[in-house]
């Protein structure tokens, strides 16, 4: 049987099953699968972003990993939009727009 391809936007949860330099788990969302890389059967080299607890991209990456111990995660439905940052008061707004008679 083989492996399902890893594709851009995947969610994947990689542990030392995946390889052995997984000592600490991490998740990442795939950009791509580097196909033109020559690698032993089963193996394949990746383009993703490593994700924080927060679920955001922490740090883009290049990672050889073994397809048959990835385990794919849900995606988690698209993130809201963040609101704008508060804009600091202008001076002149502060003041008013008071004038003198």
């Amino acid at each position: 049987m083989k492996e399902p391809r890893l594709r851009a936007g995947d969610l994947i949860h990689l542990t030392r099953e995946v390889s052995p330099q997984f000592i600490r788990p991490i998740t990442v969302r795939v950009i791509r699968e580097l196909t033109d890389r020559h690698t032993y059967d089963g193996w394949t080299w990746i383009e993703a972003y490593e994700l924080g607890p927060d679920g955001l991209a922490r740090r883009r990456r290049e990672l050889y990993v073994r397809r048959a111990g990835a385990r794919w995660l849900p995606s988690p439905p698209p993130a809201a939009t963040r609101p704008p940052a508060p804009r600091a008061a202008t001076r002149s707004a502060a003041r008013g727009s008071a004038t003198s008679t």
